[in-house]
């Protein structure tokens, strides 16, 4: 029996999980395939980002989600003698929600499930292993065995291979994973009953043996040790080994109530490419980094929020398939970034070496007396941003005009996330900018009221898009603007000053935001009609909208 659909998914992870829902959202007809006969029950992941937690708000689970998360946990980073010589402690909420959360995945992932019961587009097929993949000019083909042998060709109009490192859609594709595999491994210990209790996590950079522990909700906590190149997998998952690793971290260590013990080893791949024909690789799939950053499964739901509303566009006719090539041009580069930066962390904790472990300690030592640089640490400022230059983005010229100056080379936002503070609006005192105007494409702009700067072949193109026109002002404004709006512009009163702060930074008023919240182009208010233009000319436009 074959199963026609528009998007195949493979792989039941956080990635597909999300897509399919972003997807569901949209009504696009979705079948989901996993291998496995139920989602995998044992903490991997630990630490969900701001960013995450916005892409939950976007698919409508992070009230779900919340209950599982620590919210703004700070990391203790510590060297051999157990002195703290650093803290990561970020405390601001750019995008809405606290930049560093742990999380139990196991859980989070479970609700990502639930959430697609939602949708009726959307078939979800536990115990089904992807067998056959082959394509053809117009669609895409799976092909799957269940448990009985049984085979059933599912015909896509694209597919999306989300089901991690061993990827069976990438070695199908006969895509090549650069990278490489660490020689050095790593014992991952998660407990339940947490026997310390404390909430914050500590990185510990000894050079005898490198370890991290983290307290996750619900008492769980984890350990994580480097392991030595004599200990084999055997003897690190024993009860005596791990008994005596943990003796010098909890006061009992075989009362302890282990949940699981698991060697793992580091892996830095990125795939060659993440595209072929109507076949995509997204999560896992397509990238896998250490996990000393905790940027893996973000990195997985960065993918999904990047994909979710291409896919989307080209299926309901709105945008050509060229618009899917922009996944790989924008993505590809950020997570290079990303995992480079869980490289050099894996080499700040586990390092061996006496020599490099004094001078780093040294530099702690500096870091600490330059408030400035303590702080860039504290609030996380090694973390690379997503920034994407080619792709859906239009990078306008700084404005030369005497009446606006550029302070700081304009602070440029194109190819970045826009903000999400706490705004009102005329139904709603205290909401988060996403929940007031909602996440499709929408049209920021300062004090003025767009549809006056707008024309109407534009507008009309902007309603292809179900773009959203949002007019920013004081919230002192907010009764005056609405009553003065034109149809259809959502007044947004700005209560803390957090957006008028953000657009003083820059020499531009006007700001069009992409469905993943990313700032797609900036601009000066009178430019704003032929900027849109251009926007809608890089979705890659069908004839309707052009």
């Amino acid at each position: 029996m074959n199963v026609d659909t528009d998007i195949v998914i493979i792989g039941a992870g956080p990635t597909g999980l999300t897509l399919a829902n972003l997807l569901g959202q949209r009504g696009i007809r979705v079948v989901l395939l996993e291998a496995r006969t139920e989602l995998i029950d044992y903490p991997r992941a630990v630490g969900i980002d701001d960013e995450s937690m916005r892409a939950m708000q976007t698919i409508g689970l992070v009230d779900e989600v919340l209950p599982h998360t620590v919210p703004d946990q700070a990391v203790r980073i510590v060297n051999g003698a157990g002195k703290v010589i650093a803290e990561i402690d970020p405390r601001t909420r750019e995008f809405g929600w606290p930049r560093r959360n742990g999380f139990v995945q196991p859980l989070v992932d479970q609700v990502l499930l639930d959430g697609l019961k939602r949708f009726d587009t959307v078939d979800v097929r536990f115990g089904v292993e992807a067998v056959g993949l082959r394509q053809g000019a117009d669609s895409a083909t799976v092909v799957v065995r269940a448990a009985d042998g049984t085979t059933t060709d599912v015909v896509g109009r694209y597919v999306v291979g989300c089901e991690g490192g061993r990827s069976f859609t990438r070695q199908q594709l006969g895509i090549a994973f650069d990278g490489e595999t660490r020689q050095q491994r790593g014992l991952v210990i998660d407990v339940e009953r947490d026997p310390l209790g404390t909430p914050h996590a500590v990185f510990g950079g000894d050079p005898k043996r490198g370890y991290a522990t983290l307290s996750l909700p619900h008492g769980i906590r984890r350990w994580e040790f480097m392991l030595l190149d004599d200990e084999t997998d055997e003897v690190a998952t024993s009860d005596a080994f791990v008994h005596r690793l943990l003796a010098a971290h909890v006061p009992d260590p075989r009362s302890l109530q282990i949940i699981r013990r698991r060697v793992y080893a580091h892996h830095a791949r990125i795939a060659e490419r993440f595209r072929e024909g109507r076949v995509l690789l997204a999560g896992d799939a397509a990238h896998v980094m250490p996990v000393v950053a905790g940027q893996g499964w973000n990195s997985c739901i960065r993918d999904a929020m990047n994909l979710g509303w291409k896919l989307a566009a080209v299926v309901e006719g709105r945008s050509t398939d060229a618009l899917l090539d922009t996944y790989a041009r924008e993505r590809r580069d950020h997570v290079k970034a990303m995992v480079e930066l869980s490289v050099s962390m894996s080499n700040l904790v586990a390092n061996r070496s006496p020599l490099r472990s004094g001078l780093r300690d040294a530099t702690a030592a500096v870091v600490d007396r330059l408030p400035r640089l303590r702080e860039w640490v504290s609030g996380q400022g090694f973390k690379p941003m997503p920034k994407y230059e080619d792709g859906v983005v239009v990078a306008t010229p700084l404005p030369r005009f005497k009446s606006v100056p550029v302070v700081d080379d304009g602070h440029r936002s194109t190819g970045m996330l826009f903000p999400q503070p706490r705004v009102r609006t005329a139904d709603a005192r205290d909401v988060l900018l996403d929940d007031a105007t909602g996440s499709d494409w929408r049209v920021f702009m300062w004090n003025n009221d767009p549809v006056l700067f707008l024309s109407e072949a534009t507008r009309r193109r902007l309603d292809g898009l179900e773009a959203r026109l949002v007019q920013v002002v004081p919230s002192e404004q907010l009764p005056w603007a609405v009553q003065h709006a034109s149809p259809g512009v959502l007044v947004v009163g700005d209560t803390s000053g957090a957006l008028k702060a953000w657009f003083h930074r820059r020499p531009f008023s006007a700001i069009v935001v992409r469905p993943d919240h990313v700032v797609a182009a900036e601009c000066l208010a009178q430019e704003l009609d032929a900027v849109v233009d251009k926007v809608i000319a890089t979705t890659r436009p069908t004839a309707a909208l052009r």
